[in-house]
């Protein structure tokens, strides 16, 4: 399998505190990868370092590499505006732009040069259909997006991020402010979304790891204890401490 991402030796540190400690891994290309661990264990923290998010506060010091398609993001030569072009995130929280779902999902495109209508309408449209939200509003696309359900409105998020034609798509806790439905339309997203782009997800939710992802990564103060395929470490984890987490034995 291509590795879309590789991990060497990463150290991330808030000021004095050791956050992640010595991390390596290889996220596979067109596949989902799931964060899983309890509450402050570095998962998050990770994700984040996947496209430099932690670049916007200070007291953040990063060692070691994480290599996309080859090349190392934490070089001093990287462009973060293009790094974060290609490697999008979706929050917890839905947080469409108050604006229309028109404008949402044609904002980034705009921001990157593209002012032609013709070709905004042919981009929120593709967009809007790749997160399985077109049907649903594509008689209403000049309707304030905060009008939207929650549900909705992270689909309209993951197709705004979608906009500006990403390869990597992070995902933080992305179903853990909705209902049980609209969590599980988000999750059949996912899965289709694989088709095109590689697929970071965190979530607490061992159910959800278990249907969404092809590799899950565990954590557990700080350091990745496994990592392997999702059917692996669901059902033969190497170690002992990832199965007790799994079958809920703490966490």
């Amino acid at each position: 399998m291509e590795s879309k991402i590789s991990v060497r030796n990463l150290n991330l540190f808030y000021k004095n505190f050791h956050a992640l400690h010595n991390i390596n891994m290889d996220i596979v290309a067109n596949k989902t990868t799931a964060l899983i661990g309890p509450p402050g264990c570095g998962k998050s923290t990770f994700l984040r370092a996947l496209n430099r998010l932690h670049d916007l506060y200070e007291g953040v010091r990063v060692e070691g590499e994480v290599l996309l398609d080859g090349a190392n993001i934490y070089n001093d030569k990287c462009n973060v505006m293009s790094l974060r072009k290609k490697v999008g995130m979706v929050f917890q929280k839905p947080n469409p732009f108050p604006m229309s779902i028109y404008d949402n999902v044609a904002s980034g495109p705009r921001i990157h040069g593209i002012k032609n209508r013709k070709r905004l309408d042919e981009i929120v449209e593709m967009s809007l259909r790749a997160a399985a939200l077109w049907e649903e509003v594509s008689d209403r696309l000049k309707y304030p997006a905060m009008n939207l359900t929650s549900g909705q409105q992270q689909r309209l998020c993951i197709a705004r991020l979608l906009a500006v034609e990403p390869e990597v798509v992070l995902m933080d806790e992305p179903t853990s402010t909705l209902d049980p439905a609209s969590a599980l339309e988000v999750e059949e997203l996912i899965y289709m979304l694989k088709r095109n782009y590689t697929v970071v997800i965190v979530t607490r939710n061992m159910r959800q790891a278990a249907r969404v992802s092809d590799y899950t990564a565990f954590f557990l103060a700080g350091n990745l204890v496994e990592f392997g395929s999702t059917g692996q470490i669901f059902t033969t984890p190497a170690d002992r401490r990832t199965e007790d987490y799994i079958t809920g034995r703490f966490g």
